[in-house]
C-alpha cells in the first residue's frame, strides 16, 4: 500500500486540519504525508475575497496537485469550498462538525452589546457585515484579511476594537480563551458549512472513496448539504452575503437562511424549512426550497 499524500494550505489552522485527517488515517494503518502549499487566497491580502474571485482561491492550487497526482487528498474548511467542484473532483467525505457558530474576540469588550457607538469591528465576510449591521448599525465594520494568527495580531495591535471569527478555528487551535462571546445562531446565522471539514479527491479514485467512507459523519453531511444547496441555488458564490445553518434532530432537519444587501441598509431576508431528511438529495431539496423563499423575499 502506497503512502497517501494530503495537500494542504500552510496556515496553522489548515495544517491542524490536515494533521487531524492524517491521524485518523494513520489509526487505520495507512502511511500519510503532507504536501504544504501556498494558495492565491493566502497571497492576495490587500483586497476582499469577493473582489478577487471568492474563496475558491484557497482551493485551486490544491486541486492542481490532485490532478497532477502529486497529492491524493485535499482537506478544506467546507465553508471555503465552492458549491460546485470542477469536473473530475468529488467531496469524498465530510467529518463531524466542530462548533459552527461565530465568535466575537475583543481585548476589552465583553460582547457585541458592550461595544461603544462607532467601534471598529473587523471581518472579511460579506455575510458577517450584513448580520452585524442588522444587529448594530452604528458600528464601523472594516475589512480584515489574513489567516487566523494574522487577524488576531491586527486586533492586538489596536487596529480594531473587536473582530468576528469562526469559533471552530479558535477552538481547534487551542485559542478558545480568546472568545468573549459566542453568537447564538438566532442572532448571527453561520455560513454554509462553517465548522465542518471536507475531504476532496479525484472522482476516479474509488480506492480513496472507500477508505474515507468510515470517517464520514452522516448527520453533518446532511446538514451541510442542505446549507450548501441554498448557496448553490442562489448563484453559488462563496462571496455572497448569505447565511445558512441546518440542525438535525433525529431524522428532522431544520434549515434557516438569511440574506442581506451589503450596498443598502435594507432589512435581512429570511427563510426557513423543516423536513424529515435521510438522503443527501432530500437535504439538497430542502436547501432549494429555502433559497426559493429568499428569492421570493427579494434576495438576489
Amino acid at each position: 500500500m502506497s503512502s497517501i499524500v494530503i495537500a494542504t494550505r500552510e496556515s496553522r489552522l489548515a495544517l491542524w486540519q490536515a494533521e487531524h485527517v492524517q491521524s485518523l488515517l494513520t489509526q487505520r494503518g495507512r502511511a500519510v504525508s503532507l504536501l504544504g502549499m501556498t494558495t492565491k487566497g493566502d497571497q492576495i491580502l490587500d483586497r476582499s475575497l469577493s473582489k478577487v474571485g471568492g474563496k475558491g482561491l484557497f482551493v485551486k492550487e490544491l486541486e492542481v496537485a490532485l490532478e497532477e497526482g502529486r497529492a491524493d487528498l485535499a482537506v478544506h474548511s467546507l465553508k471555503d469550498v465552492p458549491m460546485d467542484l470542477p469536473a473530475g473532483f468529488s467531496l469524498g467525505c465530510v467529518l463531524e462538525r466542530e462548533d459552527p457558530r461565530d465568535a466575537l474576540v475583543s481585548p476589552q469588550y465583553a460582547d457585541l452589546d458592550a461595544l461603544p457607538q462607532g467601534a471598529v469591528v473587523g471581518t472579511s465576510s460579506l455575510r458577517r457585515v450584513v448580520l452585524l449591521r442588522a444587529l448594530r448599525p452604528d458600528l464601523r465594520i472594516e475589512p480584515l484579511r489574513g489567516n487566523l494568527d494574522t487577524r488576531l495580531r491586527k486586533l492586538d495591535e489596536g487596529q480594531y476594537d473587536a473582530i468576528v471569527l469562526a469559533a471552530a478555528g479558535l477552538k481547534r487551535l487551542g485559542l478558545a480563551e480568546r472568545i468573549r462571546q459566542v453568537f447564538d445562531p438566532s442572532r448571527m446565522l453561520p455560513a454554509a458549512g462553517q465548522g465542518a471539514l471536507g475531504i476532496e479527491v479525484r472522482s476516479d479514485r474509488a480506492d480513496l472513496l472507500a477508505l474515507l467512507e468510515p470517517l464520514a459523519h452522516h448527520g453533518t453531511w446532511l446538514a451541510v448539504s442542505a446549507e450548501r444547496a441554498v448557496s448553490r441555488a442562489m448563484g453559488g458564490s462563496c462571496s455572497m452575503p448569505l447565511a445558512a445553518h441546518a440542525t438535525l434532530d433525529g431524522a428532522v432537519l431544520r434549515l434557516d437562511a438569511a440574506w442581506g444587501d451589503p450596498q443598502a441598509a435594507a432589512p435581512l431576508v429570511r427563510g426557513q424549512a423543516v423536513a424529515t431528511v435521510t438522503s443527501l438529495e432530500q437535504a439538497a431539496s430542502l436547501g432549494e426550497q429555502v433559497a426559493a423563499q429568499l428569492r421570493a423575499g427579494g434576495a438576489h
